[in-house]
């Protein structure tokens, strides 16, 4: 989609390269490097970090899979958006969310108008080989984990293309080289990132 397929940094950025206008939304499947893919985006620009995820955690003193396990998806789905509409309207920084998050229109609405949304496109492979130990994923906690992360993967993939910007993302790239092609394809949006 965004016609970085085979792109390859090789030169890193220089950390604070360019001023962020506005926040850089991450988003995709479990398992795609959201986090550490923005939190090294964050520390090269020089901007804040914040994860969906963890703060709904933090405001309800219990983990995500605890979180669906007392009050359902559909309540984690209603807070989530309530804490990515609150962490998209303070200052410019990088945002992971959480995979589910981009699935629902209100939120890539409120995404596109207040910020940018980032799809770290990873393949299934990669993505299982990231999650298949991890117990913290509770749409995984089935007898076939694989096969979930399977249907899951094939349901997102067509709605994670509708985001802003696509950067393609495989095992083989360290988290620095990530960020280092995130910062590439957010050089077409000079109104996301000015030039430094």
């Amino acid at each position: 989609m965004s016609g970085n397929e085979h792109v390859d940094v090789t030169v890193a950025q220089p950390k604070g390269k360019g001023k962020l206008k506005k926040t850089v939304v991450m988003v995709g499947m479990m398992g795609a490097g959201k986090t550490a893919v923005g939190k090294a985006l964050a520390q090269k620009l020089g901007v804040a970090f914040a994860d969906s995820d963890a703060e709904i955690e933090a405001a309800a003193n219990m983990s995500i899979p605890e979180i669906f396990a007392r009050d359902g998806e559909p309540f984690f789905r209603r807070k989530e958006s309530q804490v990515i509409a609150r962490l998209l309207s303070e200052r410019s920084g990088i945002l992971s969310t959480g995979g589910g998050a981009f699935l629902a229109e209100d939120n890539r609405r409120m995404i596109s108008e207040l910020g940018v949304s980032v799809w770290l496109n990873a393949d299934l492979d990669t993505l299982w080989n990231r999650v298949r130990h991890k117990d913290t994923r509770p749409l995984l906690r089935t007898a076939d984990p694989r096969g979930a992360l399977t249907r899951i993967y094939e349901d997102r993939v067509p709605i994670y293309a509708l985001a802003d910007l696509t950067v393609p993302s495989d095992a083989t790239v360290s988290v620095e080289g990530m960020a280092d092609r995130v910062i590439e394809a957010l050089a077409v949006r000079p109104d996301v990132l000015e030039p430094g």
